[in-house]
């Protein structure tokens, strides 16, 4: 379902760009999609990432942003979102954070409200942390 990667940009958590924290990497990437900014955003994301969404995978950095993330972006401009909840683990140069979110939009004409989970690895190299992978879920409120 596409609303579902839709969804998840509109998480405006931080005006961060290039922070040194993982967290502040994964907001800085819902930032720049909420803010329509297609160039930093990608340049947050590893050339390599996959991305699973419902069932469909993109495999680079260059394929999310010649796909979803213009999807994305225009999604962010209709909707709000809010954190619900977090949790990261770092290991070495490896970080896992999980996020709940509660997304309000409209899209079609139709109200949406809509509860997501994500799931993001990121890696470490050298003092920068990119993100490799993520993982987006959603479903309607019940």
């Amino acid at each position: 379902m596409k609303i579902l990667s839709l969804f998840l940009s509109l998480i405006t958590l931080s005006n961060a760009s290039y922070a040194d924290e993982p967290k502040e990497v994964l907001a800085a990437f819902h930032a720049a999609i909420a803010a329509g900014d297609q160039a930093k955003a990608t340049e947050l994301l590893a050339p390599d990432i996959t991305i699973y969404e419902s069932g469909y995978v993109e495999r680079s950095r260059a394929e999310y942003a010649g796909h979803h993330l213009p999807e994305d972006i225009a999604f962010a401009k209709t909707s709000t979102s809010k954190l619900l909840q977090t949790k990261e683990r770092i290991e070495g140069n490896l970080a896992v954070i999980w996020q709940e979110t509660e997304t309000k939009a409209k899209l079609k004409g139709k109200e949406l409200y809509i509860f997501g989970t994500e799931t993001s690895v990121l890696q470490r190299v050298g003092d920068s942390w990119s993100i490799v992978h993520i993982h987006w879920s959603s479903r309607k409120a019940k």
